[in-house]
Order: C-alpha cells, then structure tokens, then sequence
C-alpha cells in the first residue's frame, strides 16, 4: 500500500491541541502521529470467550478505534501529551503498562477480548461491527475495573454536557452529605459505585469525555464541520472516532479540508509480551505519513473525545466551549448545560420494565448507529 506525503502546504496543521507548520516541521509532525498508538487487526490471539475468533479482522476496526482513543488518554494520564516514542529505546514503566492494557489476550484490560465481550451486553454478538456509541459505553464500563488509571468514563449523552454530573463523578466527595444515591440513580450503579469507592485523597479523578453526535443523516450537515474542526485544536483534545459506514477510522487532527487519521484496517500478528516484561512495540505506532480524507466523506455517526487531567482542565475546556458556541460561522455540535434541565430524563434513571435490559434502553433511547435514531442535532 502507498502512503501520500504530508502536504507542503502554508495551511496549519492541527494534531490533538497542538498547531504545525507543515513546511517547517514536517518532522514533528510525524513524530507526534508516531508517537499515538497505532491498535489494528490482529490475528492468531487466544480464542475470544474461550472458543469464539481468534482474529478480528473485517469487524472489529471500531474496537481498535474505541482502543486508541483511550490509549491515548492513558498516555496522556501517565506519560503526558507531549511525550515522544522513539523506536528501539528502551521504554518507560509507565508505556509498557499502558500497552499491555490492550494487549489482545482475556485479562487486559481494554483487549479486543474485553471490549467484545462487554459489547454483548449492549446487544452486540461477539464479531458483530459497533458503532461509536456502542464502543463509548463499553469503554466506559471497561475503566471501573482499571484501578491504575483511576479515570472516570464519561458519555454524555443526549448531545448534552452537564457540568454538575461531571463534577460529582470526578469528585465523589463531594456528594458525603447524603447526595450518593443521586449519583448511582443518575449516572449508573457502575460509576456511581466507582467513584464512591475510591479512596477520597486525590482531589480529581482524571476525566475521559466521550460524546457521541449525530452531524447530519447521510452525510455531515456542512454547517458542523468548523466546529468539529475547532475540537482538534482544543488541548483537552482526544480526537475523534467515527469513519465511512461499516469503516471506522481515528481521527487526530486536519490540515485545509482534510481529516487525518490512524486507519486500523491492516492485519498484523498478535504481540507476545517477552519474559522480561517488556512489549515488542514496533507494530503499535504508524511510521508511515498518516492517512487523510477529505472532511465531506465523513459518516455524520460520530464520538468526540476529551481528556481533562485535574478540574483546572475540565474548567478551561468549559470555558473554550463556550467561547466557540458563541462564535459566528459554525453549528454547535452539543450543548454544555450547568446541572440536568428538567426536561432531560436520564436513560439511566429511566424506571422501566425489568425485561428491558439497560443495552436495549442505550440502543432505543440513543445510539448512533441506529437507524431510527432521532437527530436531535438538526
């Protein structure tokens, strides 16, 4: 496969938060795209549930999109933004426990094996293709059980960002007085008791944001694309995971008009951690010029992500946020609201029939890759 060369072109370069030159700082860039985990098929890991696939070629591209989103909050987390992988060098702990979190066999945290096995409780038969919703939610409920990282998940959903429920999550402490049960009601048992159950000495549990949008029907409403632009250039920045139907890509940053990406359809063998402990990690970064397509081709079924380290961060992502919303030129692509309004009901908070499973509410209420889904953005 050929790989176009970056553009010579005097048009910024936006990669999660920083700005280039492509003409002065090619190199750069590409050392930060190199440096992003780079997760992609692979064949011949321990059979998925014991005696499932044992490949996930051909669907399992939005679990690998779903992996380096999240990968790259956890280097974020642990190493910071502007760490650089350097091939053949001996790694930081930290790197090598980030990776091997994602390595594709049953007890890693976020491995294939995970993600398609907590996928069936949001309705998605092991080997069946997840749209980004559904890779959110299963991320989200993948992290409780991750107690180096310590992060709270969040999908906000409904296109609305509530502030109030991101902080009782992040702080749980503040919610000694009585309020917890609000917390477990609104934002589900598995956060709520997560956060109650952490130690309460850190004063700000490292936040992901996921959201999922929906920017048009077929195609993306072209009134969205400056503003899913601007997500790129904000430093609480995680990218995008979205692609072309039944495609998914992850998408770093843009340059002009065009997306660019860390594309997963390649196959490579499953990795093998060696007896010192150490991750052959030459396959988990793209040293190739980074894929790019132009921004229209997107499938409008989209999650944005965001990484806010301490409450300082979350803060300043508020505050940009509603900079952009009250700029000209450009559609907002959710809401950030203070506390629930009152017209919102929380899926979660929903009392429905017993026999109405919590991943039949998730697809009826909000998915994003439903066909029926109601375009709350348009």
């Amino acid at each position: 496969m050929d790989f176009e060369d970056f553009p010579e072109t005097s048009e910024p370069v936006w990669i999660l938060g920083k700005e280039y030159n492509a003409l002065k700082e090619k190199d750069d860039i590409l050392s930060d795209v190199t440096s992003r985990l780079w997760f992609t098929y692979r064949k011949n890991f321990p059979p998925i549930g014991g005696t499932g696939p044992t490949s996930d070629t051909g669907w399992g591209c939005m679990l690998r999109c779903g992996q380096m989103i999240l990968g790259e909050a956890l280097v974020c987390r642990h190493l910071g933004r502007d760490w650089r992988w350097a091939k053949d060098h001996k790694q930081r702990e930290e790197y090598i426990s980030i990776l091997n979190a994602f390595i594709d066999k049953k007890d890693s945290y976020y491995s294939i094996h995970q993600i398609a096995q907590m996928g069936v409780g949001e309705g998605k038969p092991i080997g069946q293709w997840y749209g980004p919703n559904t890779v959110a939610q299963v991320l989200k409920k993948l992290a409780v059980f991750d107690t180096w990282s310590r992060l709270v998940v969040h999908v906000a959903m409904d296109n609305t960002v509530v502030i109030e429920e991101i902080k009782r999550l992040c702080m749980p402490w503040l919610d000694v007085a009585g309020e917890a049960e609000v917390v477990g009601e609104l934002n589900g048992c598995l956060e709520g008791a997560c956060a109650l159950a952490e130690e309460e000495t850190a004063l700000w549990k490292p936040l992901v944001l996921l959201i999922p949008l929906r920017l048009g029907l077929s195609d993306i409403n072209e009134a969205y694309i400056e503003t899913l632009k601007q997500c790129f250039m904000l430093p609480q920045s995680l990218g995008v995971i979205g692609g072309k139907p039944n495609s998914a890509h992850y998408f770093i940053g843009y340059v002009g008009e065009e997306l660019i990406y860390l594309d997963p359809h390649t196959t490579q063998p499953a990795v093998e951690p060696c007896e010192d402990g150490q991750v052959p990690d030459e396959t988990y970064h793209c040293q190739h010029p980074p894929c790019r397509m132009h921004i229209c081709e997107l499938d409008p079924s989209i999650a944005a992500g965001f990484f806010c380290k301490t409450e300082d961060e979350f803060d300043d992502w508020c505050m940009r946020i509603r900079r952009l919303s009250c700029k000209r030129g450009g559609l907002p692509m959710f809401e950030l609201v203070d506390s629930q309004p009152s017209h919102m009901v929380s899926v979660d908070a929903l009392n429905l029939t017993p026999d109405f499973s919590d991943s039949d509410r998730l697809e009826r209420f909000f998915d994003s890759e439903d066909e029926e889904f109601e375009i709350l953005s348009l």
